[in-house]
């Protein structure tokens, strides 16, 4: 499992891909419920070192990654051609209690996070993107499946 500059050290141009995607508008994050369903929620990724999402303490996908610390992120589409490409990453999480780390977050973040709201670090096991062109797809994964 990488930290996102671990993941950026590897896999440089995937990792700017991502970047950008993330950094575009929401992105999707894919959780399991209690009772094994998945559940999508939109989010706002904040990267730094590592990759940081902040939530709503009531949140349900807070309580889904307490309770099943697998993921996936993928960033929003802008339109049926696949806009700007797609881009994903899948791991781990683990929620952030110490105060240093949340400093890091919240310094990287686009926003100003609540101070009641909850932080989660995710790993990156898996990535994936994909751009479209008049000339087809081009996809990247990391680590590389070929």
């Amino acid at each position: 499992m990488s930290s996102w500059a671990q993941f950026a050290e590897q896999a440089p141009e995937l990792a700017a891909f991502g970047e950008a995607r993330f950094g575009s508008g929401v992105a999707y994050l894919a959780t399991v419920r209690k009772d094994g369903g998945p559940r999508v929620h939109p989010v706002t990724p904040i990267i730094g070192d590592d990759l940081f999402l902040f939530m709503e303490p009531t949140s349900p996908k807070g309580k889904d990654l307490e309770g099943e610390d697998r993921y996936a992120l993928h960033c929003a589409v802008e339109n049926s051609n696949g806009g700007n490409g797609e881009f994903y990453v899948m791991g781990r999480v683990t929620r952030v209690h110490d105060a240093e780390e949340r400093a890091k977050a919240v310094a990287a973040a686009s926003y100003s996070p609540a101070d009641r709201y909850i932080l989660f670090k995710l790993t990156v096991e898996r990535a994936f993107m994909n751009q479209y062109s008049d000339e087809g797809a081009n996809i990247k994964r990391w680590p590389d499946e070929s």
